[in-house]
């Protein structure tokens, strides 16, 4: 059980400024000596990126949807040990969550199942008394969802502040600050939103510290601290551990639905940071325990800023399962690490590096030469765009006989997906949920042995399953089915 102060900061729609404030907070407090939690609400990475800047810590995304909502209490506690404060940024509108599912991944859940109080943001620039109105909206919408207070963004003159505290004062609303109108702090987007931290650390940095100083001018820390305090205690047990995970969930079994969350007893071991923020192995503890049964296969794991996308706990759990985790750069390596048994590649941007992962021909050699040997490859979305023989028409690795290339089209959504194949990370008829990003397509989209079965929003089949290798386009959270991970240490081990 978890009684870090916290603060869920939401908003009505997009666009209004949550991730300025979160950040912001995040650094203003982190600036004052606090240990901070940084959390996401959601299957957002670009983010997190942004909070791990703000707080030294790792952002750590918390998804009913993905993880189940019995997952988010023990994920949250894992990330928030040993905090003084834990900040979480919302996704969407504060009421939005996955389609034609109620309330299921909104930020009014995870906030409900956090005993989290609300403070939203409100884009105040085309408007004054109405403000008072939308505010009651949302705070009354849902009685058990409490929102504290509102920071006014986008406010143009001493006047329209003036006009929009009488509103909201009359409402019963408590105002915690106001941001000016004033030039956008320098966080640019492109075809996916935000981009990464990775891509762009010296940048990114100075862009944190302004919505530091921007947050720490027009907001009253002091009051919103107080407003943390006030949260109650996290219901759902211990925090969530890896080992813990990996002892309680059990092997992967035909047709079997995911595993019920856990709730381990006893503390987790907090884990080292490797580059670009990628968690580390933990370091004895249970994991040892686990991994006692022979020697720490090697598992490559792809960073750097063409595969920046990766949720942390993917990584504590190849370790806790046995694994030697070892961070490496396709941009930059030229080989895998040494003795690599085993490769992950994650999500990121590929199609924004194509022309420097095609010239880094012996590392596109070296992936080849491990896939063709039977080693386990699992690989989601810009991995599977590095697996494919070509991206927009440049060489990568391969090892599928298919093609990538960038389209105009956005294909985004929460996705439930049943194993088709047997493969490194699952027998078939396993069940999971996923989440699809990208703006690109894979021809054909799926092979002879496909990787998932998906239903919505059409029913279709997806991804490669051969050999050793894993591909497909679904992001997936391996703390709702830790036996992914043990399966595919295990495959490290005998391959």
């Amino acid at each position: 059980m978890s009684c870090v102060p916290r603060l869920v900061v939401a908003a009505p729609s997009s666009g209004s400024g949550k991730t300025t404030v979160a950040t912001g907070l995040m650094a203003a407090f982190a600036a004052r000596g606090l240990a901070v939690s940084p959390h996401k609400v959601g299957p957002d990475y670009i983010d997190p990126g942004y909070h791990a800047l703000a707080t030294g810590r790792v952002g750590r995304n918390l998804d009913a949807y993905l993880c189940g909502p019995e997952l988010v209490g023990p994920l949250f506690a894992h990330g928030a040990q040993g905090c003084d404060l834990a900040v979480v940024e919302g996704v969407m509108g504060l009421y939005d969550g996955a389609a034609g599912e109620g309330e299921l991944a909104s930020t009014a859940q995870v906030a409900k199942l956090l005993r989290a109080p609300v403070v939203l943001v409100v884009d105040a620039s085309s408007q004054s008394r109405s403000v008072a109105a939308l505010v009651h909206g949302f705070v009354s919408w849902d009685p058990e969802v409490r929102v504290g207070g509102v920071i006014l963004n986008k406010v143009g003159s001493d006047r329209h502040e003036e006009l929009l505290r009488e509103a909201l004062d009359s409402a019963g609303v408590p105002v915690f600050g106001v941001l000016r109108r004033v030039a956008q702090v320098d966080t640019p987007s492109r075809h996916l939103g935000l981009v990464p931290v990775a891509e762009r650390r010296a940048a990114a940095v100075d862009a944190v510290a302004a919505m530091a100083a921007q947050v720490s001018d027009g907001c009253d820390l002091e009051a919103l601290m107080g407003l943390a305090r006030g949260a109650g205690a996290v219901p759902g047990g211990a925090a969530w551990d890896a080992a813990a995970a990996l002892v309680s969930s059990p092997p992967p079994s035909r047709a079997a639905a995911p595993a019920p969350p856990h709730r381990p007893e006893g503390p987790c071991p907090q884990t080292p940071d490797g580059p670009d923020g990628v968690p580390g192995r933990p370091e004895g503890g249970a994991s040892e325990r686990v991994a006692g049964r022979g020697p720490r296969p090697v598992v490559a794991l792809a960073g750097g800023a063409a595969f920046s996308f990766s949720y942390a706990e993917q990584a504590e759990l190849l370790a806790a399962a046995g694994a030697e985790v070892v961070v490496f750069d396709p941009l930059r390596d030229e080989q895998l690490p040494q003795g690599t048994a085993g490769l992950v590649i994650g999500g990121g941007f590929p199609e924004v590096y194509a022309v420097e992962l095609a010239a880094n021909e012996p590392l596109r050699k070296a992936v080849g030469e491990l896939a063709v040997g039977g080693s386990p490859v699992a690989a989601e979305c810009a991995g599977l765009l590095y697996l494919c023989r070509e991206l927009d028409g440049l060489p990568m690795c391969g090892v599928l006989d298919a093609t990538a290339r960038m389209s105009e089209r956005l294909t985004l959504g929460y996705r439930d997906a049943v194993a088709v194949s047997d493969s490194v990370l699952a027998v078939a008829g396993t069940r999971m949920r996923g989440h699809e990003f990208h703006r690109t397509v894979v021809e054909p989209g799926a092979g002879a042995a496909p990787a998932w079965g998906v239903r919505t929003p059409r029913p279709r089949v997806e991804g490669f399953v051969q050999r050793g290798v894993h591909a497909s386009y679904l992001h997936t959270h391996w703390a709702s089915e830790p036996g992914v991970a043990r399966r595919f240490v295990e495959r490290c081990r005998t391959s």
